[in-house]
């Protein structure tokens, strides 16, 4: 089954996001947290036919990287831009890889 987006939108039944709260749960983090990611451009959620943020397994992944970095001190700007470069050197890695073999 394929995600029907349609600008901003999702359809809940299609695609497998969680909700702010339940990410925020399972990120043993706040709502508040996921929204500082937002503004820092780390992570934006799409919005659910119902109006409602849901993010992505591969947003949570980063967002709990950031969290790693922001428990460790790192201010939340900082961890962001951190999980950025660390996720484009994976990309570039990978890119790599493919085109020796």
């Amino acid at each position: 089954m394929t995600a029907e987006i349609s600008h901003d939108r999702l359809n809940d039944e299609d695609y497998p996001a969680y909700t702010m709260g339940r990410a925020a749960e399972m990120l043993d983090t706040t709502p508040a947290f996921l929204r500082a990611l937002g503004e820092a451009k780390l992570i934006t959620p799409l919005r659910s036919e119902g109006g409602h943020r849901r993010y992505s397994r591969y947003q949570l992944r980063i967002a709990a990287r950031a969290r790693e970095l922001v428990d460790q001190g790192t201010p939340v700007d900082a961890a962001c831009r951190i999980v950025i470069l660390e996720d484009q050197l994976d990309e570039a890695r990978r890119i790599n890889e493919e085109l020796r073999t």
